[in-house]
């Protein structure tokens, strides 16, 4: 029935495993959890994975080299045995006793793509975490009533129950091999094809923040990813709002006012998105400014 595909990387993924597995159980379907962790250093986290192979119907393995996200989702789908497959990130967690039990259900109303949506704790973590927390929160825990205005937009793979002839035939890119918009090319792809979204109210909570320098690194990394989908005509100018918002200042001759304050104001932007109130502001501001820098040393 259900293939648990869980891509990991540095992270203890037990805690997660034996929830799914534990609910499975309770459930009393045919199912499998597999986890594959994408070449770790981490020799505590892999210690504890290794635990999961002690678990029914569960393995842990691991892929000689680092392949990247897309590669890695791949080999986990060519591995899974069963028709849907349920892919969670492994820093996130289900935000319910019930969680396997809605999508479940969610499979009995014929959808071929289910997305349950993500979630952030309430408690505010570190002040070196603020960044992330932040982000998550404004910008990636979008509640279900407004995700169904929109079916293909926030959506995310690190809670998503797929049906495998879906992703057979469409899998993830495998050109993006770094952080980012891996997710926005699959989901645009099932907009071509017109392959429904559905959305429930079903989250995963997400739990590993990263320390906001780190987080900051990160979005860099994607944003080179965003600049080669549009370089390549991958994805149109307005897939996204950031790229829909630099194609309209690029066609008006403004982008180099956004160059001027972006050289001025970057070392200050910085200094507020690391610091204890970022403002997601700024960081939209930011966004767009290290694009069109991009765009300037190519």
């Amino acid at each position: 029935m259900i293939s648990i595909l869980i891509p990991t990387y540095n992270y203890n993924t037990l805690p997660l495993v034996k929830e799914l597995h534990s609910q499975a159980v309770a459930e009393e379907i045919q199912f499998e959890i597999i986890v594959l962790d994408d070449a770790s250093q981490n020799t505590d986290a892999i210690k504890d994975n290794f635990k999961i192979n002690e678990l029914s119907h569960s393995s842990f393995e691991r892929n000689a080299e680092n392949l990247g996200r897309g590669p890695n989702l791949n080999k986990l789908v060519r591995k899974a045995r069963h028709e849907w497959l349920l892919i969670m990130d492994c820093d996130t967690f289900p935000g319910n006793a019930f969680f396997l039990r809605k999508y479940i259900d969610a499979i009995a109303k014929e959808s071929d793509v289910v997305f349950g949506g993500i979630a952030y704790h309430r408690e505010i973590p570190e002040s070196d975490e603020l960044f992330r927390w932040v982000y998550g929160r404004k910008r990636e825990a979008v509640d279900v009533k407004t995700r169904l205005r929109n079916p293909y937009q926030n959506v995310l793979t690190s809670n998503i129950l797929v049906a495998k002839k879906v992703l057979e035939k469409f899998p993830f890119p495998e050109f993006i091999t770094t952080y980012g918009f891996e997710d926005l090319v699959f989901v645009l792809k099932l907009k071509e094809h017109n392959i429904q979204v559905h959305h429930i109210d079903n989250a995963a909570f997400h739990l590993n923040l990263e320390k906001s320098v780190v987080f900051l690194n990160k979005y860099n990394s994607s944003l080179k990813n965003l600049k080669y989908l549009l370089d390549n005509k991958i994805i149109e100018a307005d897939a996204t709002p950031l790229s829909k918002l630099y194609n309209s200042l690029q066609k008006m001759k403004l982008l180099f006012l956004v160059s001027i304050v972006f050289r001025i104001a970057k070392k200050q932007i910085v200094r507020n998105l690391v610091s204890t109130r970022p403002s997601l502001l700024l960081f939209d501001f930011y966004k767009l400014g290290y694009l069109d820098a991009l765009s300037r040393t190519t």
